[in-house]
Order: C-alpha cells, then sequence, then structure tokens
C-alpha cells in the first residue's frame, strides 16, 4: 500500500447534498468541499461522485481549473470518502484497487449506496487498475495508516470492533492486513481517542506517518482535559514502536485543538491531524484558533519542507464528527483512466 505523500494521479471527494447529514448546513458545507476543490485542482485532478453531478458543476463553475474535474454520477449516502474510496495496493507491476465493505462504522448510520461506489466506479472504467472484490471484510481508509514500506499503524479500538468483523481475532485480522496490503508489520495502539469520534479511534484522528520515519501524532499537554490520559498514553506507545526495518520513529507531537462544541454542547473531535497530503501540498484542517492553528501549520510545514501547508476552515466539517481527510481519498500515480 503506497504511502500518501507518493505521487498521485487525483483525490476523489463525495459531494454533500440534501439527502445527506449535512442538509441542515448544506451551504457551509459545501463552501468547505469547494474550498478543498480549489486547492485540489491548482494542482491535479478531483474526482467528484454526486448523485446529480449537474448541480456541483454549476457550484464549481467559476473556480480556476475546473476542466481538471472528473465527475462520477453515483448515488451517495454521505461525504466520508476516506473510508468508502478504494484501498490502492502495488504488486509487483500490478496496480490493484481493494473494495472493502463498508458498514458506516460499525453498522451505526445507512451505506447502502456509499458501500457500492468502488464497484460502480470500477464499472464506468474509471480505474487503470485491476478491481478486487474485498467486501468479506470490513475496512475504512481511515483506519490505517501506511509507509509504503511495509509498515501498517492502525488502533485495537477500530479494527476490533465487534460490529465489524466479529469472526475474527486480532491475529487473524492482522494476516488480513498483512495479505491484501503487503504489509510486513502491523503496529497496534491500544490507547487514543478523541472526544466525540464515532470512528471507533480512526488513527487518520491520531497519528499520521510522513516522510522520513517520522510520525505526527496529538499531544494533550491539559491534565484537566478528559482526552489527556488516554493521548499520554497513546503517546508512550508510540514512542516505544518500529517500522517494518526495526528503526524507531521521530515522534512530532501536533497541538490539541481548544475544545470544540455542537449545538447540544457535545465536544466534537477536532483534530489537526487530519490532514489530506497531495503531490505539492498538504491541507490542513483548521478552526479559526489562531494560536493553535498556527502551531499546526509551522509544525506540519517542518515535517514536509517540500510542499505548500494549506490551511483549510474546517469548522464546518468538524460538525459533523469528521475534517478533511475524512472527505477526501487519494488516487495514486498512474491508477486513473482519463476518459474523455
Amino acid at each position: 500500500m503506497p504511502a500518501e505523500w507518493e505521487p498521485q494521479d487525483a483525490i476523489m471527494l463525495a459531494w454533500p447534498h440534501h439527502e445527506t447529514d449535512w442538509s441542515y448546513m448544506l451551504d457551509e458545507a459545501q463552501t468547505c468541499f469547494k474550498e478543498v476543490s480549489r486547492a485540489v485542482v491548482s494542482e491535479m485532478r478531483l474526482i467528484v461522485i454526486a448523485p446529480d453531478v449537474d448541480d456541483v458543476k454549476r457550484q464549481l463553475r467559476n473556480i480556476p481549473n475546473n476542466d481538471r474535474i472528473v465527475y462520477q454520477e453515483i448515488a451517495t449516502n454521505d461525504t466520508w470518502a476516506r473510508d468508502f474510496g478504494p484501498i490502492s495496493v502495488i504488486d509487483g507491476d500490478k496496480r490493484l484497487m481493494l473494495d472493502f465493505k463498508f458498514n458506516a462504522w460499525g453498522l451505526k448510520f445507512a451505506a447502502c449506496h456509499d458501500n457500492m461506489i468502488c464497484h460502480k466506479m470500477s464499472q464506468n472504467g474509471i480505474f487503470n487498475a485491476d478491481f478486487i472484490n474485498c467486501q468479506d471484510f470490513v475496512l475504512e481508509g481511515g483506519s490505517i495508516e501506511s509507509d509504503g514500506r511495509g509498515t501498517i499503524l492502525t488502533t485495537c479500538q477500530c479494527l476490533l470492533s465487534p460490529n465489524r468483523n466479529r469472526h475474527l481475532n486480532k491475529q487473524q485480522i492482522e494476516d488480513v492486513l498483512m495479505s491484501r496490503l503487503g504489509a510486513k508489520k502491523v503496529l497496534w495502539l491500544n490507547s487514543g481517542e478523541l472526544s466525540g469520534d464515532d470512528t471507533d479511534a480512526h488513527i487518520d484522528t491520531l497519528a499520521r506517518l510522513a516522510p522520513g520515519n517520522t510520525i505526527l501524532y496529538v499531544k494533550c499537554d491539559n491534565p484537566t482535559d478528559e482526552q489527556y490520559a488516554s493521548l499520554q498514553h497513546m503517546e508512550q506507545e508510540l514512542k516505544s514502536m518500529t517500522n517494518a526495518q526495526g528503526e524507531p520513529f521521530t515522534l512530532v507531537p501536533l497541538p490539541c485543538p481548544s475544545p470544540i462544541h455542537d449545538k447540544e454542547n457535545n465536544r466534537l473531535p477536532a483534530t489537526y491531524a487530519n490532514f489530506l497530503i497531495t503531490n505539492s501540498q498538504v491541507l490542513v484542517p483548521i478552526y479559526n484558533q489562531p494560536e493553535n492553528d498556527k502551531l499546526a501549520l509551522d509544525t506540519i510545514s517542518q515535517v514536509f519542507p517540500d510542499r505548500s501547508i494549506v490551511g483549510i476552515d474546517c469548522n464546518s466539517l468538524i460538525q459533523q464528527h469528521g475534517s478533511l481527510h475524512c472527505i477526501t481519498m487519494q488516487i495514486p500515480k498512474n491508477f486513473l483512466k482519463i476518459l474523455e
């Protein structure tokens, strides 16, 4: 499984519409999606999935480079492309698109349309890769991180959730990751979870693999924060880990955003770890918190000195318990067939 920072053909989005959970705040959500789209098409292709592509074309008609957008008219339940999008794998000289089962984070929500999106994209002939049906195994893209060298980082809470692959034990699940993703070593975090997270501790909210055998991770320094103990334990676990080559990681802490709450005063899982790496940029969620936002952007810039760091206001996205990485999925170089 390639690392996210390896060359890409495109970024995939599933557009928010009136039948999604965004209906009550659709304008705010679509504004954020437009900003992500604008940033992506400044350098590369963008795949937009929507049940009504003409409507999205109208919304994006004035952004520069909109001729780089590839539209796919497909029914969707929601917009979390990271978790129902295809998992790309390179096997020698073969390119594989793996379609794992998506059951909406352990049967929490409807997923009848989203679980079919990869299959329908394949039927449309958009992939320049062999399409592999992996619907016998539940796996979300946000639950795994790859360094492109055989290391997979994940969390026990998510992958061992009984509502995902109840019939498999930890070793059997690890065997699936190793055989299908080409992993040589699977690293399991036992600790770490953000308040309000309904993904069961997706790794892309907590700790991200980065070039130079680096891990960017959420660090909490406030002992009164309800997340403090869990994130402190996670930090200790990360310090003890080594990659598939037996090398320890360089750990780079990211700040915790100040608590953000919904209208019912429930804390939301805001995180700076939910960034997206593209060919020449890193798109970073920010939350109108000048000091924390700047520290997060500066920290990520140090880890990705060869890329532009672009902050995207994700206060709208966090209202539905997700952020920037959650709504996107990268398609690696030579995996996309350009349709005329």
